[in-house]
């Protein structure tokens, strides 16, 4: 067999969450009011505790752990696994994005990474001058870039904001271009992580089809997504990771299967303090009509989605987003505070939220709920609980029809009944 055009050796990933009093070198105001709080709620509540001088408040977060795996040229490598399991944290070190903190990593070839909306582009710059910069950046000449060029802008459709600074794109403009020019300029290795979840479904369809045909050129596609069916559709390897160690690399079926089976007793978050010091209590469906906690729902139910936290250091401005995905990973819908009317509100002591899924309309089939906590206007993610519930829905008949609503329906129903009626004669005349 020829050497592999990717191997990883033994490698590691530690971040260090908080930091140490003494010798942290960067602190936002946010950082410093929170800290003083805290730090005057202890002397209040605990005056007689005294903290060692210079007690280290960090905690050492391995991303990654011990993992080591090849990778052939050509083969198209899903990389799965549930939020946190350190996918995104490998594909920036394969990248050189990051350093490790243990291990190697040998690379045969130039890699192409799109890993986040924008990332090596530089805002001030015109989409046309990313696209030579990024193709500079990769190691190619100049007129290798140029007789790409063209098609990459018409696969990108940002013809008339070439000249613009890319800062003003919108997040579908910057993702379009940023794959152009990574799937386009002919990189030995492509890497792709969820980003693609910002376009479309044309433009996502458009990109699985480029992908392929990077693939079949011979050249070497790793791709992170949560969504199996697209997985099984481009992929001929799996690797799975779960808590930053690798639990199964091999065919793309299995490694599918996995992670599946490994979803139904949900993700373990129940009773975990996540680095925000938020901790998730429960997540269930109830029965709308008897408050009954159930584990599956008939189509066409009265239910309500019901999730319990418990802060351990007060948010503010706080919003709620749950995502519903089918068995392969299908986002099916997204649930938000915001848009069902629940304003933003003060997480400071146990809290239920919930949500009414009157009519459940969610065709029969396995289902599986992913939680989010965000505040308004801040990017950053408070919580990110994937595969915390699983929930079955089972057909059931509706009105005089002669079957049941089934899995092979589809995802959702749309129609909520109708009337027949004869044409009446006066439009008949008109039509003659």
């Amino acid at each position: 067999m020829s050497s592999p055009i990717i191997r990883v050796e033994h490698l590691s990933k530690c971040y260090r969450l908080g930091r140490n009093k003494q010798h942290g070198r960067y602190q936002s105001l946010r950082d410093s009011l929170v800290a003083s709080t805290k730090s005057l709620g202890k002397r209040v509540l605990h005056p007689f505790q005294q903290q060692a001088q210079g007690e280290d408040q960090s905690l050492d977060f391995w991303a990654l752990n011990d993992v080591s795996f090849e990778i052939q040229e050509g083969q198209r490598v899903g990389v799965i696994g549930r939020n946190g399991a350190g996918k995104s944290t490998l594909l920036k070190l394969l990248s050189r994005i990051t350093e490790p903190t243990q291990g190697q990593i040998g690379i045969r070839g130039r890699v192409a990474s799109l890993l986040e909306v924008g990332t090596g582009f530089h805002p001030e710059l015109s989409g046309r001058e990313n696209i030579y910069l990024n193709g500079a950046v990769l190691g190619m000449a100049r007129d290798e870039i140029q007789r790409k060029f063209d098609e990459i802008v018409a696969f990108a459709e940002v013809e008339r904001f070439l000249d613009t600074p890319v800062k003003r794109y919108s997040s579908g403009m910057y993702v379009r271009l940023a794959f152009a020019v990574a799937a386009h300029l002919e990189p030995e290795i492509l890497v792709v992580d969820e980003v693609l979840a910002v376009g479309d479904a044309k433009f996502q369809s458009k990109c699985l089809g480029k992908m392929k045909d990077v693939a079949h050129s011979g050249r070497t596609v790793l791709f992170v997504s949560h969504n199996m069916a697209a997985i099984r559709q481009l992929c001929n390897q799996a690797i799975l990771l779960d808590q930053g160690r690798l639990s199964f690399q091999g065919d793309t079926e299995e490694g599918v299967a996995r992670y599946l089976k490994a979803t139904e007793a949900g993700g373990g978050y129940q009773g975990r303090v996540n680095v925000h010091g938020i901790e998730l209590l429960d997540a269930f469906l109830e029965d709308a009509n008897t408050g009954d906690r159930l584990a599956a729902a008939m189509f066409n139910g009265d239910y309500s989605l019901k999730i319990r936290f418990r802060p351990h250091q007060p948010l503010t401005q706080v919003g709620i987003v749950v995502r519903i995905y089918d068995a392969v990973g299908t986002l099916v819908s997204s649930i938000c505070t915001p848009e069902e009317d629940m304003p933003p509100f003060l997480l400071d002591q146990d809290t239920e939220v919930r949500f009414n899924l009157p009519q459940l309309q969610l065709m029969p089939g396995p289902y599986r709920v992913s939680i989010f906590v965000y505040r308004a206007n801040d990017p950053v993610e408070y919580m990110a609980a994937d595969d915390v519930l699983s929930f079955e829905v089972h057909p059931t008949i509706l009105g005089d029809a002669m079957w049941a609503y089934r899995a092979d329906h589809g995802i959702v129903r749309l129609a909520r009944g109708g009337d027949v009626a004869p044409i009446k004669a006066a439009v008949q005349e008109l039509v003659l």
